[in-house]
């Protein structure tokens, strides 16, 4: 399912962390569909600002993630990437420095929705939360 120019659906459903796994998230995220597109549908949105933008790919590593996973990780089960409303992103060409900087002046001209936004060795955290938030 496409959800704009550049995104479609499975981009923020499927991932290679998952493995054997991928099945059970599938399945999960149609069980709450109704709760999560939404949410998956505003963030490729803005993603999709922020690659017009800079006009190069972006690679998602991994968005939506159920709350066992969360907790099998170790984490609180309380991420925004359980609300759908979250992506680790790596854009082509850029450090994450670089996005962290592109994502944050684009917040400035009120063209993303300001939310999480966290710089990572590797990737780019960027969520939707509606609340400021820094790392």
């Amino acid at each position: 399912m496409k959800l704009t120019k550049n995104f479609s659906l499975d981009e923020f459903i499927k991932s290679r962390f998952y493995g054997e796994n991928q099945e059970c998230v599938n399945e999960i995220f149609e069980d709450n569909k109704d709760q999560l597109l939404p949410n998956i549908q505003e963030l490729a949105n803005n993603l999709q600002v922020i690659r017009d933008y800079c006009g190069v790919p972006i690679s998602i590593n991994i968005a939506f993630r159920p709350v066992w996973w969360e907790l099998k990780q170790g984490r609180s089960g309380n991420s925004q990437h359980c609300l759908g409303k979250a992506a680790d992103i790596v854009i082509q060409g850029y450090t994450p420095k670089d996005t962290y900087l592109l994502i944050e002046e684009l917040i400035g001209k009120g063209v993303v929705k300001d939310g999480g936004l966290g710089k990572y060795e590797t990737f780019t955290h960027i969520d939707i939360r509606g609340k400021h938030a820094r790392w």
